[in-house]
């Protein structure tokens, strides 16, 4: 079997340091589509290095996100093909502001290895800190298709009641065509995003949007439309990855306000409001 769970468990972390500044910051908020309009004093807190903060998202690129989701698939244990891989969800523990330049320790490990039965799932965990402390653990849940039914965990279920009530804000955001070869200047090069014959060799007509883009999107629209625009704000960030979005679609993000956290779901406008991220909760100061 290509995942053999117990190697991959026991592998030793992988450490390495990493470093961004503010054309990364910049270049990372332009990828999920700030700016927009260019002028606007609310959206120059993204672009502008004078007025510049960081959306807590970034960290799952900071320093091209090493040690990350692909480095974690040549992990000892893991051999699997990478056109069979789909991100599956996203955790991110926020431990304290992102700093708009800084200097960091990345560790990686397989934090967990579960048995879906048609797929197996891989827990990556990256736990960054720099010279003051902890900085954010990201936890990235990654789908490999047929490489399940070895009669392992099946791991916890992700999915949540859904919020009760109509939402409290509905926005709609456009994907631009060129989104994902932007997004993908971050650091995720996977092929996925930007060639179609490898898109095909996956099972999709053409090149789709990274999961981690619409993500992002999603994490500003909270920012923006609940928080007051304030980043520091957010504790907390998960999702599960329910569909794919194709750059050049709208998607629809419905908001539900809660104590001390926000609701979020996400799906596609023009393919009948096909969801796109689900079970999607923001805690918050």
């Amino acid at each position: 079997m290509p995942i053999d769970a117990a190697k991959a468990l026991a592998a030793e972390p992988r450490t390495g340091e990493i470093s961004w500044n503010r054309k990364d910051v910049q270049l990372y908020h332009l990828g999920i589509g700030a700016g927009v309009p260019a002028t606007d004093p609310e959206e120059l807190r993204y672009t502008l290095e004078s007025r510049l903060h960081v959306l807590p998202s970034f960290a799952t690129v900071a320093g091209s996100g090493s040690p990350g989701v692909i480095s974690g698939l040549s992990m000892p244990g893991v051999e699997v093909d990478l056109a069979r891989v789909l991100h599956g969800g996203q955790h991110l523990e926020i431990h304290r502001p992102l700093p708009v330049e800084g200097r960091a320790t990345a560790t990686g490990r397989i934090a967990a290895v579960y048995d879906k039965g048609k797929a197996a799932v891989l827990v990556m965990r990256t736990e960054v800190a720099d010279a003051d402390g902890p900085l954010w653990t990201n936890d990235a849940q990654i789908f490999v298709r047929g490489e399940g039914g070895w009669g392992g965990d099946r791991g916890p279920s992700a999915r949540l009641e859904p919020p009760a009530g109509p939402p409290d804000r509905v926005v709609e955001r456009a994907v631009r065509e060129d989104q994902a070869l932007l997004y993908r200047l971050s650091g995720d090069y996977n092929p996925l995003h930007a060639d179609p014959e490898f898109a095909k060799l996956a099972g999709f007509d053409r090149p789709i949007l990274h999961g981690l883009c619409t993500y992002g999107i999603t994490l500003k629209a909270v920012v923006d439309m609940l928080l007051d625009g304030d980043v520091t704000r957010v504790r907390s960030y998960a999702t599960r990855f329910a569909g794919v979005v194709f750059p050049g679609e709208t998607l629809r993000i419905r908001l539900w306000r809660g104590e001390g956290e926000v609701r979020a779901a996400v799906s596609a406008v023009e393919r009948d409001d096909a969801a796109v991220l689900a079970d999607t909760v923001v805690r918050h100061t």
